[in-house]
């Protein structure tokens, strides 16, 4: 028996978080994917933060300017708790004794526009 697809009015609403990180070491995907989950799971608790629905879309290595690497992405999260997940983001200030820097640069309802608004690439 084939399985079928939820229709879209019972699919969960979803936004695209683009950010901008700063860091004194390079940061590979595993590395950001632990920060965003922890510290989410640090200020809202296990049964919060199951409720945002994370998961990190994309990232991009920008160019290094002084030293610091900087890290462009996008996080997939729930439309309801955008607030809370920016918030959570913010809040990020140090990793295994390097200084970070989390800026939100916008929330779309798509990758395509959220790149294309955000990202700027050339």
């Amino acid at each position: 028996m084939k399985l079928k697809i939820l229709p879209p009015t019972l699919r969960f609403n979803k936004r695209y978080i683009v950010f901008e990180l700063i860091s004194q070491k390079e940061l590979n995907r595993d590395e950001l994917i632990k920060i965003i989950w922890n510290n989410c799971l640090y200020y809202y608790g296990e049964i919060e933060t199951s409720k945002f629905r994370l998961w990190l879309m994309r990232k991009w290595n920008c160019n290094s300017i002084n030293n610091n690497h900087i890290i462009k992405g996008i996080i997939q999260c729930d439309r309801n708790y955008v607030d809370e997940v920016k918030a959570a983001l913010c809040l990020v200030s140090t990793i295994d004794n390097n200084n970070i820097v989390f800026h939100t640069l916008g929330v779309s309802g798509t990758i395509k526009s959220a790149t294309k608004k955000f990202i700027k690439l050339k």
